[in-house]
């Protein structure tokens, strides 16, 4: 026997190495993400995004607790008082039918945003899902879905609010309704970008060949993975669904009066622009400090929850 054949005859066996186990996720749970973001004070390092978060919040906070603590009926009328500029019972004055500006200015709030925020959840959800699909699957389901998508994208949206609004005729629901329909295909699209971006890395793939089932993996593994980015644009879309609301409230699509509604009293008190401007100038004021804190605090949740960028 030849000595290198010897030698290998001799030479130990050694033990195969063990297979490397499956990719694990780059990163946890929104959830977690966000306490961290804000334990860590990644949001609002600067005054402006602080100030936006503080806006946003007493805006919540208004439409939350202002009706318990301003007494007076926003739908009292005084017909000894019209079109006061201020008194002791009135710190804002009245509108032109005797009513109280400060009551109608704090329930005003809810509507708006009960409108905004529904409207928001469904376009995030229907958003969310169709991106999640077409992302993942590809294909032909992809094509069938996002040319349904372009189709929606074409028409533009405040058109399209309006159409929905219109046929179903005026009221809350048909304005969530309305709303959450129009803005959910650009959420579906960016959904769709982070899909099918995030289903090509090694731990969605480990997944799929360990024979884990499409939904588990979207709603487990890549949905809390893109949410960062994703609730970036949700708040900022909250700011247009505002913005509708209160522009198809203007235009008698909206919230329907007596209902107190920052968009309608808009409409109501443009007749007395020049002689009472505050009719106008402050639910004009409070809507637009409304959308744009939203959108500062999106800009400010997407630095913090996806440093990377979407691109």
């Amino acid at each position: 026997m030849s000595e290198p054949r010897a030698a290998a005859e001799a030479a130990p066996v050694t033990a195969a190495a063990p297979a490397a186990p499956p990719p694990k996720p780059p990163s946890g749970a929104l959830g977690r993400r966000l306490v961290d973001a804000l334990r860590h004070r990644t949001v609002a390092r600067s005054w402006p995004a602080s100030l936006a978060w503080l806006l946003l919040a007493a805006v919540v906070l208004v439409a939350l607790l202002g009706p318990l603590l301003v007494q007076a009926d926003p739908l009292r009328q005084t017909p000894a008082a019209l079109l006061t500029p201020g008194s002791a019972g009135h710190p804002l004055g009245t509108d032109d039918l005797g009513r109280d500006e400060l009551a109608r200015l704090v329930h005003g709030a809810r509507p708006l945003l009960l409108v905004s925020f529904t409207a928001t959840a469904l376009a995030a959800g229907v958003g969310t899902l169709v991106g999640l699909v077409a992302g993942y699957a590809g294909g032909t389901v992809e094509q069938v879905l996002m040319r349904l998508v372009d189709l929606a994208l074409a028409f533009p949206s405040i058109l399209l609010v309006i159409l929905l609004v219109a046929t179903a005729g005026p009221g809350t629901v048909s304005l969530i309704l309305g709303i959450g329909i129009s803005l959910a295909p650009g959420l579906a699209r960016l959904a769709r970008t982070l899909t099918a971006r995030e289903a090509a890395k090694d731990y969605v793939v480990a997944c799929r060949l360990g024979g884990t089932g499409a939904p588990r993996i979207l709603l487990r593994e890549v949905l809390p993975n893109i949410g960062g980015p994703l609730l970036a644009q949700v708040v900022m879309t909250l700011s247009v669904a505002a913005g509708f609301a209160a522009g198809l409230s203007y235009l008698g699509l909206g919230i329907q009066p007596p209902q107190p509604d920052w968009g309608y009293m808009v409409q109501a008190g443009q007749e007395f622009l020049f002689t009472a401007p505050r009719l106008v100038v402050l639910p004009a004021a409070l809507t637009l400090l409304f959308v744009v804190a939203c959108n500062f605090v999106g800009d400010d949740l997407r630095d913090a929850l996806d440093p990377r960028g979407t691109a």
